[in-house]
């Protein structure tokens, strides 16, 4: 399953290393250096998942993630903080955001990630699919017709 994730972050280089774990197993779908301008590619990508940081310069990864599911309550959202995770828990949870994992522990990134996409994968065959269950199911329909 080739998962479309949006990466926000203000530091390029975050960015960069966040982008390059996430490419080798998904599709990095764009990123964006703010919550402001992550709300805007939400909109635009319609990603399925977004990885946000927590302290940005506009609106904070709180905020934006509020936004965003406002905006679309089914994409799981993730912040990615160098803060105290278990502090942020309830501010998180209360803005839609689905699991806050610590940059000091970056190696968990890609468990919750596999971990929430398993989630979604169960819970869209129980309930007769997901956006993304009907993205991958069409493609591997377009895959099977071109063998």
């Amino acid at each position: 399953m080739s998962l479309r994730i949006l990466v926000v972050d203000d530091s390029k280089m975050t960015r960069r290393v966040i982008s390059g774990l996430v490419a080798s197993r998904w599709t990095v779908c764009g990123e964006a250096k703010d919550g402001r301008s992550g709300v805007s590619e939400f909109r635009k990508l319609k990603p399925d998942m977004v990885l946000l940081d927590l302290a940005m310069p506009d609106i904070d990864g709180i905020e934006a993630g509020r936004q965003m599911h406002a905006i679309d309550p089914t994409v799981p959202l993730i912040l990615f903080t160098l803060m105290d995770p278990w502090g942020l828990q309830s501010a998180a949870h209360k803005a839609g955001i689905s699991r806050v994992v610590s940059k000091s522990e970056g190696w968990e990134l890609i468990k919750v990630i596999e971990e929430i996409a398993a989630e979604r994968e169960v819970s869209s065959n129980k309930s007769g699919g997901s956006r993304l269950a009907g993205r991958v199911h069409q493609q591997s329909k377009a895959a099977n017709r071109s063998r």
